[in-house]
């Protein structure tokens, strides 16, 4: 088998696991969002610790160099806070929503958005954005109605739960800009490691202002804690650095976007959630955007 064969097999079981984890925070609603989310990402933060040792043992002795200069230590920490900050944003409202409501597969779709969302953002910091774009913009607005207002009944009002999603879902956009920003100029397990540290350090913080943890919940809890933890972060990150290195970047990104897919999967298997015709509908449409949005132009340019 060839190696791009096995990374796109590995892109695949990663988006399996994201798109599960989506079940996993679900299963997280029985505690509170901040108490849940605050100790899942400090897990995570955690689980990346040895995927920094074993990455650091294969680097090149320039790499290191470059790691280790003034500027390169900066831009670690200073992307690695912003990150952390903007992903606890986004993290805490995708959580929220869930626990206001929506379902694991619906959250997964309405969160993919920011697929779309990202070059339309992008333009705000001098990104040019390809024509193509704006017609997957429609297309995604057209799959979030059907999804939300019209699948739900409520063709003229959108549920709070949807709407704290979608806040996220820009929230996770504006997140792979600052990633995109910082990521060349640091290594990318310890920025993310950094981000997640920085992320449940802060959650964590509010969980104890505006939550009253209960250590019997939370032990009651570890399944879905340390899956979202633990594989989600840990293992399907190192999976996605290891895989991209062999992987075409359309190949790859396509079969990333299948994360949505999977939650919906997992939703109804695991968690025998079922959604309407016209939400089905809309999650079509919405893989539909998302799939537009990561095709290269002619050109092959972005």
């Amino acid at each position: 088998m060839s190696k791009r064969a096995i990374s796109n097999i590995l892109l695949l079981i990663t988006a399996i696991i994201w798109g599960t984890a989506f079940v996993a925070q679900k299963a997280g609603t029985v505690l509170e969002p901040f108490t849940y989310n605050g100790i899942r990402t400090v897990i995570a933060g955690i689980s990346l610790l040895p995927v920094i040792k074993f990455m650091s043992g294969r680097k090149s002795p320039e790499e290191l160099e470059r790691e280790s200069s003034p500027e390169g230590k900066r831009s670690l920490m200073v992307g690695g806070v912003l990150c952390g900050i903007i992903l606890g944003i986004a993290s805490n409202l995708q959580q929220f929503g869930m626990d206001m409501g929506t379902d694991a597969g619906k959250a997964g779709f309405i969160t993919a958005l920011y697929i779309v969302l990202v070059p339309l953002i992008g333009t705000f910091v001098g990104k040019r954005i390809r024509p193509m774009v704006w017609i997957c913009v429609l297309i995604g607005a057209a799959g979030f109605y059907l999804l939300t207002m019209a699948g739900s009944g409520n063709r003229m009002s959108l549920d709070k739960s949807d709407l704290v999603l979608l806040i996220g879902a820009v929230m996770f956009a504006c997140h792979i800009l600052v990633i995109d920003c910082y990521s060349p100029k640091a290594d990318g397990v310890k920025l993310s490691c950094i981000q997640f540290f920085v992320a449940g350090g802060l959650t964590l913080i509010l969980m104890f202002i505006f939550e009253s943890p209960d250590i019997t919940a939370i032990l009651d809890c570890w399944l879905p804690i340390l899956y979202a933890g633990i594989l989600s972060a840990g293992v399907g990150y190192t999976l996605q650095i290891v895989a991209q290195k062999n992987a075409e970047p359309s190949e790859a990104s396509l079969i990333m976007s299948l994360e949505s897919v999977f939650a919906v999967i997992a939703g109804a298997i695991l968690l025998h959630e079922r959604m309407t015709t016209m939400e089905l509908l809309g999650c079509i449409v919405i893989f539909v955007a998302v799939i537009l949005a990561q095709l290269p132009d002619k050109k092959g340019k972005e």
